[in-house]
């Protein structure tokens, strides 16, 4: 049983903080408490007594009696220095800002070190899916191959009503800003901002590598057009916003966020609307495959919830992969099969691929199916430019053992060797 009283200053009333505010008050077991809100505009109306509220951080930040701020505001900026300083004060500290704590991660893993309190953050990555404590502690590094999953419900949202609904991507985008599933700035969700975020923070507790999205491969959904969208439902597959990470024969480590191509024998292919999914492969286990809500007040307040429910038994994370594992390294060193469409020719780098398998020219749209090097995607932006749509096929790694395997059998049926 826990039996430390924790005493809550809590940062942003906005949907998730509202839905913390309601799930705190039916959860009577756990010795936790409200005991003040700190917002931005003091003249919103709101559902509780303007007594609760307050504009002044450090109403929250000077109480010695507050033990753990909790802090969910979608500024990353400010929250940062709200964190910085409460963990300076000794306090506890849960998060939800994905962009804060993936700009700033080093620097915060030094403030939770030198003052000797916790920083926790379930829901800045899958909502309600616990899957950074388990990735923390359940898998060891030497075993995890790869992670690979569905890390944005926004996105996800979008692509399920463009794919089987029909809907344009502006009603679709609309709609799950409606709903309360897409950021108020919906470009870090449709850019793919947010994914890229929360795979940089998960890329720290699965494999122990601290990355910012600058440091691999990612793009959003922006530029996927309806016809990508028919040829997939030809082929009986889906479009994904995909995260991957995995380990290289080299031992180093592929990262990125991408479309793709998803056949229908893939557990991702049933992952629909707000859900987040992650599969995991690992070793001695195989794989393990996670599902939960990605979106929505009640889903993100719940992983808030466990955090707080976490510090009452004085948990922390211990970062065991980062202090124990430090030689994995990201790496571009890999091919990728991908799809490209395009309503310009042009825009295409043709020289850019290894070589090309299918191309298709119609009146204003035009597609191949082609192999790239991961490196020259990372160090161009061509693909994506308005009217060009990259996404990955279903198997997109090809290592490159693989690829020189495939290489020397393509020029053996050509005559050449």
């Amino acid at each position: 049983m826990s039996n430390k009283q924790l005493n809550i200053g809590l940062f942003g009333f906005g949907v998730v903080g509202k839905g913390l505010y309601d799930v705190l008050h039916t959860t009577p077991t756990l010795q936790a408490s409200i005991k003040k809100i700190v917002i931005k505009n003091a003249d919103k109306k709101r559902s509780i007594a303007a007594e609760n509220f307050s504009t002044d951080a450090n109403v929250i930040l000077n109480d010695e009696s507050i033990n753990v701020v909790v802090e969910l505001i979608d500024d990353a900026d400010a929250a940062f220095e709200i964190v910085k300083t409460a963990l300076q004060k000794g306090k506890s500290v849960v998060s939800a800002n994905k962009k804060m704590i993936a700009e700033h991660f080093e620097e915060l893993l030094q403030l939770q070190q030198e003052n000797k309190t916790a920083l926790l953050y379930e829901a800045a990555c899958c909502a309600s899916m616990p899957i950074v404590r388990n990735l923390e502690e359940y898998y060891d590094n030497d075993l995890l191959k790869s992670i690979r999953g569905i890390i944005n419900g926004s996105t996800n949202f979008i692509l399920t009503k463009i794919l089987e609904e029909q809907l344009e991507f502006k009603a679709a985008l609309t709609l799950a800003q409606q709903l309360g599933f897409a950021e108020s700035n919906p470009k870090l969700d449709i850019g793919g901002f947010d994914a890229a975020n929360k795979l940089s923070i998960l890329l720290a507790h699965s494999f122990g590598v601290i990355a910012k999205p600058s440091d691999f491969i990612f793009n959003g959904i922006e530029n996927i057009a309806l016809p990508d969208a028919i040829l997939a439902k030809e082929k009986k597959q889906t479009i994904k916003l995909v995260a991957t990470a995995k380990k290289l024969e080299s031992g180093e480590l592929a990262a990125f966020v991408l479309p793709q191509f998803v056949a229908q024998a893939d557990n991702l292919y049933h992952v629909q609307n707000e859900f987040n999914a992650l599969t995991t492969e690992s070793t001695f286990a195989d794989e393990h495959f996670f599902k939960g809500k990605g979106a929505g007040a009640f889903p993100t307040a719940s992983a808030v919830l466990s955090d707080i429910s976490a510090l009452g038994y004085n948990y922390k994370y211990e970062y065991k992969k980062i202090y124990h594992q430090t030689d994995t390294a990201l790496s571009n060193d890999y091919y990728l099969k991908v799809f490209i469409s395009t309503d310009d020719l042009s825009k295409i780098n043709k020289d850019e691929f290894e070589w090309i398998e299918e191309w298709h020219n119609e009146f204003k749209h035009s597609w191949l199916v082609a192999v790239i090097h991961a490196e020259k995607l990372f160090r161009s932006d061509w693909w994506k430019q308005e009217g060009v749509s990259l996404i990955l096929c279903p198997e997109a790694i090809i290592e490159t053992v693989e690829y020189k395997k495939i290489s020397k059998r393509s020029l053996e049926l050509a005559g050449v060797v």
